[in-house]
């Protein structure tokens, strides 16, 4: 298995690391991350949920946001973190990923690797020139019931609602290669997944799991498009929500890959039309 990884590193490396440059004219702004990098970060995860919307900001400011460009949106009983990259048009996708954790274990899983995976795209496209604006959310509660992302949905009013092109949410990664959570993912923000990965030469998994949602959900049922990747195997159940969610199982290296793929899916989305993933 270790060398399965090493073998899918150098691949995605060599790969993505010619597409981006390739994407960003300006490549020596795009900074790009690398795996020890996404391996330092994500030992960072604090372990006591009052502790992770700040842990969220010292991370946003270390890869390279301004006090002043982090916002904290307030809806009565959550709390959002936003963190807005303007491109060239008011066209808006989001990028999300829940920052609280379950009641037990450290939620190192579920989901500061997703954290990790947002903050270190932030990072690499916020110095480049994009068509379209990006928004990076850490949502809170989405183990109370999708609460935080539920709120900002919400807000946008009708008239916003078409300039809102897509969300993309990166929920528990560290075991395996990108999969798409279909139940809770638009049909054609799953088929341009399915059209990537076909690209890289990639398995992409795309299948349901019984029960079981995220922060993509809120913005669907409010009409806007929107996706969930995840990183994890058919024993996540053994991790999620149980004292087993703690670094010490998460390999780094599933999101590496993750962070890598979500670079190379939002190129896509960038140079989409905006409504191209509405439903006809």
């Amino acid at each position: 298995m270790e060398n399965l990884w090493k073998k899918i590193l150098v691949t995605t490396i060599l790969i993505f690391g010619l597409t981006l440059t390739a994407f960003f004219q300006q490549a020596q702004k795009a900074k790009v991350s690398t795996a020890e990098e996404i391996k330092a970060d994500v030992e960072l995860v604090p372990c006591k949920d009052k502790e992770r919307l700040e842990a969220v900001k010292k991370l946003f400011l270390k890869m390279g946001a301004a006090e002043s460009d982090i916002i904290i949106e307030d809806f009565k009983n959550v709390q959002n973190l936003v963190v807005t990259k303007k491109g060239k048009t008011d066209e808006i996708v989001i990028i999300g990923a829940h920052y609280d954790k379950a009641e037990v274990g450290c939620g190192a899983i579920d989901n500061w690797t997703g954290i990790v995976i947002i903050a270190n795209t932030y990072r690499t496209i916020k110095d480049v020139t994009t068509e379209k604006t990006y928004k990076f959310v850490a949502f809170g509660k989405e183990e109370k019931g999708l609460l935080g992302s539920g709120a900002m949905a919400k807000a946008i009013t009708t008239e916003e609602k078409a300039k809102y092109c897509a969300m993309v949410n990166l929920d528990s990664f560290g075991f395996a290669l990108p999969q798409v959570l279909e139940n809770i993912s638009s049909k054609k923000m799953t088929e341009l997944a399915k059209v990537l990965a076909k690209e890289f030469e990639l398995p992409l998994s795309t299948a349901s799991l019984t029960l079981a949602s995220s922060d993509s959900a809120s913005f669907i049922k409010n009409d806007i498009p929107a996706i969930t990747f995840h990183g994890l195997s058919d024993d996540w159940q053994k991790y999620l929500h149980s004292s087993n969610d703690k670094l010490k199982n998460v390999n780094t290296d599933s999101v590496y890959v993750g962070y890598q793929y979500v670079l190379q899916y939002l190129i896509k989305l960038d140079s989409s039309p905006c409504g191209s993933f509405r439903a006809d």
